[in-house]
């Protein structure tokens, strides 16, 4: 049991030590996550707008 814990633990580890470069820059992904959320935002908008409040 104690070998299957320490394995992963072991490559997450290994992964964390690396110091090399993102493959995808970080803040690109975080604009294109804003992005998606605000249209998601207008649309709710969009659509509940014409209605009445309950």
């Amino acid at each position: 049991m104690l070998s299957q814990i320490s394995q992963p633990a072991l490559a997450v580890v290994r992964a964390a030590e690396e110091h090399s470069e993102a493959a995808v820059n970080p803040w690109l992904v975080g604009g294109a996550v804003l992005a998606f959320l605000l249209l998601l935002l207008l649309g709710l908008v969009w659509f509940g707008g014409g209605r009445e409040h309950s």
